[in-house]
């Protein structure tokens, strides 16, 4: 896939109209409702600053959780879940979406921006339309959560022809979505010129460059729980990598194949066969592949249960690995050092419990030392090494999870090839 796309900086934005599509999915007080990290909006700033000081007027649009637009779907849905389906009237559905309303993300915006933001409180209906036509140069506006609309995640022509109405040119600023097709992250450039945003241009510059010309020895690092989740991630980054590191959870899958005992550790035995395949391909490719050795281990998956130091392949029967051991975080971070690039997505351990966060920390601190480029591709890994105190030591965090792990699977994601290429 081209990630050489036209950015706001290629196009000429001055008394234009512009959709953009910012991720504003932020994480609320579930019994208040109000935001309780806007690091997603702060993101989005310098994209609208920049198009509000070019003279734009900017129509920026997002989703915010998972809505049921449909009071039938959710009826279902809710029923599924035990509910009793003479209780679930549409005055209760109603109050379900308006749980989900951008509202205090408009407010929040507004006090970021020092300026007014404008909010429709629909998505291309009546008031949206009469607020988008009166929108000026310098003005801002903030349509309601586009999920709102059942043909979002349909992606649907029709709803992206109507969002595509109300503007003259599309920036896409979103890169927590642009693996999805959905009508407000991709349909809509059928309709309108289509250009990245800032905070998108700058995820495609690094991670591209990362994997397309990486400054060598390249070394990836791959943890979290399951091989399922990484399948084409693996098989892609050993044909790119030169060292490829795997912990976590999926680690003991690895083990497993091999002939160890893992004891009530994670396990996806229908991966076995997989986890040979790779390490088979590793040593054709001449990769280095590098497992646990040792491992964290504990009789319960609890915060207060005792650690244990066992071998990777002689794990009691009545344990389960918790986190990468003393000797494989020697090993681990030895293979960091003089490294010319490293990409990191996956915790080491359950980093979440103190006991077990000595692999997922020693790996943030060895990127952070490291002096090379370094890239941590969102979700948990993302959340450990800010945790950890390691976030402003590391050349890059993305801002998408699922689709920084699309974006080393090697696949195309929809919202970034729908872009203009320079």
């Amino acid at each position: 896939m081209n990630y050489n796309k036209k950015t706001v900086y290629d196009i000429d934005v001055a008394g234009k109209k512009v959709l953009l599509r910012c991720d504003f999915n932020v994480p609320q007080d579930k019994a208040t409702g109000a935001i309780t990290s806007d690091k997603r909006i702060v993101a989005a700033l310098p994209t609208i600053q920049y198009l509000l000081g070019q003279g734009a007027a900017v129509i920026a649009c997002s989703h915010l959780g998972k809505p049921e637009p449909s009071f039938e779907k959710w009826v279902k849905k809710q029923t599924e879940k035990g509910k009793d389906p003479a209780e679930l009237t549409e005055e209760k559905w109603r109050k379900s979406l308006q749980k989900l309303t951008l509202a205090p993300v408009a407010e929040r915006l507004s006090e970021l921006l020092g300026k007014s933001v404008i909010f429709a409180h629909d998505v291309v209906g009546p008031d949206a339309k009469a607020k988008a036509a009166a929108l000026r140069g310098g003005e801002i506006m903030l349509l309601e959560n586009t999920r709102f609309e059942k043909g979002e995640t349909k992606n649907d022509p029709a709803l992206a022809r109507e969002l595509a109405s109300m503007a003259e040119l599309y920036v896409s600023d979103a890169f927590g979505s642009v693996h999805r097709a959905h009508a407000s992250t991709a349909g809509v450039s059928a309709y309108l010129p289509a250009v990245s945003g800032l905070l998108v241009a700058k995820e495609l510059e690094v991670m591209g460059k990362a994997l397309n010309d990486p400054k060598r020895p390249f070394v990836a690092v791959l943890g979290g729980a399951k091989v399922s989740d990484k399948i084409a991630v693996i098989n892609n980054l050993l044909e790119k990598a030169d060292t490829v590191i795997i912990g976590g959870g999926m680690a003991y899958t690895f083990a497993k194949a091999q002939g160890g005992e893992i004891g009530k550790s994670l396990l996806e035995e229908d991966k076995c066969a997989y986890a040979l395949e790779m390490i088979e391909k590793a040593k054709a490719k001449g990769v280095k592949l590098l497992l646990p050795v040792d491992t964290v281990a504990a009789k319960e998956f609890s915060a207060d249960a005792a650690p244990v130091v066992v071998d990777t392949m002689h794990i009691p029967a009545d344990m389960m690995g918790m986190d990468i051991g003393p000797k494989t975080i020697e090993l681990f971070c030895a293979a960091t050092r003089g490294a010319g690039t490293i990409v990191w997505n996956g915790p080491m351990g359950v980093f979440e419990f103190p006991a077990f966060a000595n692999g997922t920390k020693a790996m943030a601190k060895a990127l952070a030392e490291s002096g090379a480029v370094t890239i941590i591709g969102g979700g948990d890994s993302a959340a450990a090494a800010e945790q950890l105190g390691f976030a402003d030591k590391i050349t890059h965090i993305s801002t998408g999870g699922g689709a920084s792990l699309e974006f080393l699977e090697g696949k195309e994601l929809p919202g970034v090839a729908c872009l203009l290429d320079k």
